[in-house]
């Protein structure tokens, strides 16, 4: 089986502004305020809401966190 991959998303740029659709998108992964990550496990899922709003977020690729 292939290792998972995870990434940090942090809020960079404020949802002010923004259409509904992507706050709701940003409130989906866990980030409500700048300057505020989340740890997610790389999915297509996530990939692609990390996509809508990859003007608003940061992505870096981390080791799996210890739970």
């Amino acid at each position: 089986m292939a290792e998972e991959k995870y990434v940090k998303v942090t809020l960079v740029r404020s949802l002010i502004g923004e259409p509904k659709r992507n706050k709701r998108t940003a409130e989906a992964l866990g980030i409500r305020r700048i300057n505020r990550s989340r740890i997610h496990r790389l999915t297509p899922q996530i990939e692609g809401m990390i996509k809508r709003i990859a003007h608003l977020v940061k992505v870096e690729e981390v080791n799996k966190p210890e739970k």
